[in-house]
């Protein structure tokens, strides 16, 4: 079965509803209350960020184990900079920034590469609700397929694509998250795309 237009149509698709990436005054008021030293507030906004950097660990590693260790890891060295964190900052995408960079620490050679692990809705297995039997088998070829030509870019392709498509973040949200420029996000995100359809089009 060859990858069909549909794939990528339908990433594209869900590029209308990201996040802007504004940081909202609740959560302003928990950032400040943890920069002061409020754990309980640092707790909540574990609640509302820990699981995307738990998805952007997952998506480095391909272990559920490694992924789980590092966003723990990310938790806890975030705590321990809040002090050097800006608080009108937006504070999603800078976790996910430590939980890669925590995940690149534990990933073990090519064969955890996230193209493995992940299976392009950005969730691990067991989060989705069940298909009919069909249309999950040939759902499940076309993201294998996808996954296998995903895996074939070079790294900074993948995380792009994966910061993008698979995690949802806004333009503004990848740059911090990936440690560039906003103006690079675009850029970079329509070279990574170029050779991703190349690497389809291969697959034909």
């Amino acid at each position: 079965m060859l990858v069909t237009g549909s794939v990528m149509d339908d990433a594209s698709a869900r590029m209308s509803g990201l996040s802007t990436g504004g940081t909202d005054l609740d959560e302003r008021r928990l950032i400040a209350a943890a920069k002061a030293g409020d754990r309980q507030a640092y707790s909540q906004l574990l609640e509302r960020h820990q699981a995307i950097a738990f998805r952007a660990a997952y998506f480095i590693t391909g272990s559920l184990a490694d992924a789980e260790d590092a966003t723990q890891d990310a938790c806890v060295k975030a705590w321990l900079a809040l002090g050097r964190f800006r608080a009108d900052a937006p504070f999603r995408p800078w976790l996910v920034r430590i939980a890669l960079n925590e995940a690149r620490n534990r990933r073990r050679g090519a064969a955890r590469r996230a193209w493995l692990a992940l299976r392009l809705t950005g969730e691990p297995q067991g989060t989705q609700a069940a298909a009919s039997a069909e249309s999950e088998a040939l759902a499940g070829e076309e993201r294998a397929l996808l996954a296998a030509a995903v895996g074939r870019l070079r790294e900074d392709d993948q995380l792009v694509i994966a910061a993008r498509y698979f995690l949802s973040l806004s333009e503004s949200e990848t740059a911090v998250a990936l440690s560039i420029r906003r103006g690079t996000v675009k850029s970079r995100l329509s070279r990574a795309l170029d050779r991703l359809r190349s690497e389809l089009g291969d697959a034909r």
